[in-house]
């Protein structure tokens, strides 16, 4: 009955090992806290403000995550850190959806929108996104006639899934600690 490995489809494999070196970090000491340590002064001051914001800090929250889509290097990091959670269909949608907003003409406007809605928006989409009724609804309507905001609440749902859920979990992470030796 079972074929064994070379029956399943390269990527498969490829998450299977990625879980476990997953696994074995978590089952070690955490890389981490020894990259705490190496971190330069400054930088330290920078995770541990992250870390433990103050008022001021938690009043810009938001800001952290927006500078950190803003920086390739940032969005890699967090993408990779998403592919180990099986998440990165969500940051994939969010970056079609600010390629497709910065469309120009008509006509690929109209195939970008069928794409993404192919892709992450219709139920069983390969890619499909975590989207309430109502919101996949609506962008349902927009496709009608597709503008630059067509996907603009689904996006928004997205982000704010993201900021609230992966991001806090991805400063506590190892890529987290990885994109600080960028910085």
């Amino acid at each position: 009955m079972c074929r064994g490995l070379a029956a399943l489809p390269s990527t498969c494999i490829e998450r299977a090992k990625e879980m476990k070196v997953h696994l074995g970090q978590f089952l070690h000491k955490s890389k981490a806290i020894g990259d705490f340590d190496n971190l330069s002064p400054v930088k330290q001051d920078k995770v541990t403000k992250i870390a433990k914001p103050s008022a001021e800090d938690t009043l810009q929250g938001g800001q952290l995550f927006e500078k950190l889509l803003a920086n390739k290097h940032g969005v890699a990091a967090f993408r990779a850190f998403l592919c180990s959670e099986f998440s990165e269909e969500n940051i994939d949608f969010w970056l079609a959806c600010e390629d497709y907003k910065n469309t120009k003409t008509s006509s690929k406007l109209m195939l970008k929108a069928q794409k993404i809605y192919d892709d992450f928006v219709k139920v069983q989409a390969p890619k499909e996104v975590n989207l309430d009724s109502l919101t996949r609804v609506i962008v349902t309507r927009n496709l009608t006639n597709p503008n630059n905001s067509c996907f603009q609440v689904a996006q928004e749902r997205t982000y704010s899934l993201m900021e609230k859920d992966s991001f806090p979990r991805f400063l506590k992470s190892n890529a987290f600690f990885d994109l600080l030796k960028y910085i």
